[in-house]
């Protein structure tokens, strides 16, 4: 068992602090949760406590606190966020792109080759890739999802773009899909797999053997599927520090 830290550690609504040090915090109960789970998150720094949903809050929060250097040293590791500017390298569709900022030119947000060219004021270049980059991803990411819903016969209520930290991508029961438009930075074969992931939920609402083998189904092969999943576990979390 973890033996508790030296450092001070309070619980205040939507903050962690443990000794001089502040983070966001979440407590999120999981009917499916076994044990209790910590997660820090690798863009701001939030720490999740999911919670079994018999576990009671104080059980939670002394877990909490024997994890504290934990969480400190998960902080420690989490690498720098990748800030959007002039000659800043962002990957599209998993290929480096280098930003160029374009002032005095017309136009928004445009690709030549292997640059991202953005116009108007710096202090707007970040909200204006960002919002190309959503508008993009929610048409290359619908324009998929639809083509892959009528191979299965299955309708799409709507589709939506978001910037979540824990899920790529959800299914409602009524066929309501939503990604998170960071996959755009990822390489096709990992966007096709995530579409395919949550097109196939439209079928079965589990992670059965013959959901996944709908998966398969879709982007053509098995070895294609594997090759998402492990990029994704290597690479996934290092998506969210761009921007």
């Amino acid at each position: 068992m973890t033996k508790p830290s030296s450092a001070p550690l309070v619980i205040s609504h939507d903050r962690l602090v443990v000794g001089e040090r502040s983070f966001p915090f979440e407590i999120r109960r999981n009917s499916r949760a076994r044990r209790m789970l910590l997660r820090v998150m690798p863009r701001d720094g939030a720490v999740i406590l999911v919670l079994p949903t018999r576990a009671s809050l104080r059980s939670g929060q002394r877990f909490v606190a024997e994890q504290a250097e934990w969480i400190l040293a998960r902080q420690d590791e989490r690498p720098q966020v990748q800030l959007w500017h002039d000659g800043a390298i962002l990957p599209l569709n998993g290929a480096p792109h280098i930003i160029r900022h374009r002032p005095d030119a017309r136009g928004g947000v445009w690709v030549e080759g292997k640059e991202i060219h953005v116009s108007g004021q710096a202090e707007h270049l970040p909200r204006r890739l960002r919002d190309w980059l959503k508008r993009r991803a929610r048409d290359e990411f619908g324009a998929a999802a639809r083509q892959m819903a009528a191979e299965l016969g299955v309708k799409i209520s709507r589709i939506t773009v978001r910037d979540t930290q824990s899920r790529w991508g959800s299914c409602s029961a009524h066929g309501h899909l939503s990604f998170s438009w960071r996959l755009l930075l990822a390489p096709p074969v990992v966007t096709r797999y995530l579409v395919a992931h949550e097109v196939a939920h439209l079928k079965h609402m589990d992670h059965s053997p013959a959901f996944w083998r709908l998966c398969a189904q879709l982007l053509g092969s098995e070895n294609e599927l594997r090759t998402a999943r492990t990029w994704l576990r290597r690479h996934g979390a290092a998506l969210h520090l761009h921007g």
